[in-house]
């Protein structure tokens, strides 16, 4: 048998190294954006095209590249970072692997142009399939300017795996907030088909985050910091009362490197422990600082992945600190235990008057018509103590029950014995959350919000079926702001978002207007709609258009159904059970769980033996 073992070409070898390294066009944003940042810049514009797939263009005001350095940097494992492995424990550097550049060059068609401050005249080089195709003088600013343009061209079936044009762009934006937060002192802008979605000055963090993310964040924010041997922890967490149905805004860095870490993550939600209503995340930009040497980042392709050398004691530090910003801004409840609460009186107001009571003293028993006498003695300002004349005591009686407590007892029990068969038949709630009722074979008891959400689901269905949501129009249109990045996503979704229900237009940058909402739609409810449609349209990118529709009215119907805990009045659970057993598919929520369970009288008969 021969010889079968053979190199790859190194064309072949590039491109297997793309598909770790370079997985859609928001990888390549994050290794420009990061090379950038290593390079010293002050300013990085990013130029966006297609949602990448066309253009993706990265120019920054760094200290640029040699005509040399230009050319090694397409060349793998080519790297200005590290030259020993030692070195591996001590960056302070994003990129250090030196497979960015070669990577992109080996499935896209580049353009480089970059000029150091000693030259006058910069470098021009193009590739196409990492081969350089043209490599010349040229005029440039100091810095850097690369263009990628028709990514994955020579790997149609990567190509072919990309998702829509919105979730591509969510994904590019989610690149660019992260290194836009790690370094608040850059200026930062982002464009995309000629609309500029972000321009960020220098600043501290929290103008930061409040231009990523809105105005409205300023007030969400608390600080947190703490500071000991094993790390430097830094940011801010959200308000408890501004959680969200959807993990949005949750970040953490680590020497200014985005990461993710499921571990330390439930840190922070067990630092909210009866804070956070069910199913709800705060928000949380936390910065580490950590001395190189006691973390590996160098386990994961993409570096969003780390290993702490002690990840216990990191945990307990974040949870203790972000217990005791949440305390020190009076968020989470404290308890005195060294003041008795049945001695916590207010300090009466300075201009009232304080008189001692006069208590008057029976020679008789202090019950009866006497004690009566007592108590009904009253003072104003003016007159001093009053009593009523002895001979008025008859008046205290008037309007008391002629029943002792237990004749009351008996006669309120016969009262519900006789009540009627139609009273018996209402529906009845229990615990705010289930609804009883009886029929012929037995009785049913419903799942009040599921059974919502089938009703509201199949009126949604209805709609799209006809092509139109019949909606009520308001006096006052509600004003909705969002992120830039929730702000991008529900403009290219803003015709089906109305044709499930909602009449909504842009109003402005980041802001929407809603004139009109469908019947099903609660108006205190906009906002989390709005949010819930946005996380399931993120989530579910690769489903076809039908599909995803489907997944939008599914979130619709979860946000617009009534909540547990909702108090129902007989009237209000009778039309809910008429409109649920009017349903298609009354038995299954849109999620697939029953709505309903049934037991029959022979079941009842057994429970009681």
């Amino acid at each position: 048998m021969g010889d079968i073992i053979r190199l790859l070409p190194d064309s072949v070898a590039n491109q297997i190294a793309a598909g770790e390294v370079i997985q859609r066009p928001a990888s390549a944003v994050k290794e420009l954006l990061e090379n950038s940042v290593d390079a010293g810049a002050t300013k990085i514009q990013l130029i966006v095209a297609d949602a990448g797939k066309t253009l993706i263009q990265v120019i920054d005001n760094g200290k640029g590249m040699s005509e040399n350095d230009a050319r090694m940097c397409f060349e793998r494992h080519a790297t200005s970072k590290i030259q020993s492995a030692d070195q591996l424990f001590a960056l302070t550097t994003k990129g250090f692997r030196g497979e960015a550049m070669a990577s992109i060059a080996a499935v896209a068609q580049v353009e480089m142009k970059s000029r150091t401050e000693e030259n006058q005249i910069g470098i021009q080089i193009n590739t196409a399939g990492s081969k350089i195709t043209k490599q010349e003088p040229c005029q440039a600013p100091v810095g850097t300017s690369i263009s990628i343009k028709n990514l994955f061209f020579n790997v149609p079936a990567r190509r072919n795996f990309l998702k829509s044009n919105q979730v591509e762009t969510r994904h590019i934006m989610d690149e660019f907030m992260r290194v836009a937060l790690a370094h608040t002192s850059v200026e930062m802008s982002l464009h995309h088909d000629n609309d500029e979605i972000f321009h960020l000055r220098p600043g501290k963090l929290r103008q930061r985050i409040v231009d990523l993310f809105g105005k409205g964040y300023n007030e969400k924010l608390v600080p947190i910091s703490e500071e000991t041997s094993i790390a430097k922890i830094e940011g801010f967490v959200g308000k408890p009362e501004f959680a969200r149905k959807r993990r949005g805004e949750q970040f953490f860095f680590v020497n200014d490197r985005f990461i993710r870490s499921p571990y330390l993550n439930h840190a922070i939600s067990s630092a909210y422990d009866e804070l956070l209503a069910q199913k709800t995340y705060p928000a949380y930009f936390i910065f580490f600082t950590v001395e190189p040497s006691f973390i590996d980042i160098n386990i994961h392709p993409t570096k969003t992945e780390i290993k702490f050398e002690d990840e216990k004691s990191i945990y307990a530090i974040l949870r203790s600190a972000t217990r005791q910003s949440l305390g020190k801004y009076n968020i989470s409840p404290t308890i005195d235990f060294n003041q008795e609460m049945s001695l916590n009186f207010s300090a009466p107001p300075k201009n009232v008057q304080l008189y001692q009571p006069e208590l008057p003293v029976s020679s008789g028993t202090s019950y009866g018509a006497k004690g009566a006498h007592s108590a009904a003695i009253t003072r104003t300002r003016d007159e001093g103590w009053q009593k009523p004349s002895d001979g008025d005591w008859q008046k205290l009686y008037e309007g008391l029950p002629q029943e002792t407590p237990i004749q009351q007892e008996i006669t309120t029990v016969q009262s519900k014995l006789s009540v009627d068969d139609e009273t018996v038949k209402r529906p009845m709630q229990i615990h705010g959350k289930y609804i009883l009722s009886s029929i012929k074979s037995g009785t049913i008891i419903i799942d009040q919000k599921r059974a919502h959400e089938r009703i509201v689901y199949e009126q949604i269905v209805q709609s799209l079926a006809l092509q139109q949501a019949p909606k009520q129009q308001h006096l006052f249109p509600i004003n909705i702001e969002l992120s830039s990045a929730d702000s991008k996503t529900l403009s290219g979704i803003l015709d089906d978002v109305q044709l499930l229900g909602m009449d909504i237009e842009p109003f402005g940058k980041n802001t929407f207007i809603v004139q009109g909402l469908a019947t099903y739609i609660n108006e205190k409810n906009v906002k989390e709609v709005i949010d819930e449609i946005l996380e399931e349209y993120n989530e579910s990118g690769s489903l076809t258009a039908s599909k995803k529709m489907d997944k939008l009215a599914q979130a619709m119907a979860r946000r617009s159904s009534i909540d547990y805990g909702k108090v129902l009045q007989p009237e209000e659970m009778t039309q809910l059970i008429d409109e649920l057993f009017a349903c298609d598919l009354p038995y299954s929520a849109p999620s697939g769980k029953p709505t309903m369970i049934t037991m029959t009288l022979d079941e009842l008969e057994k429970r009681f033996g």
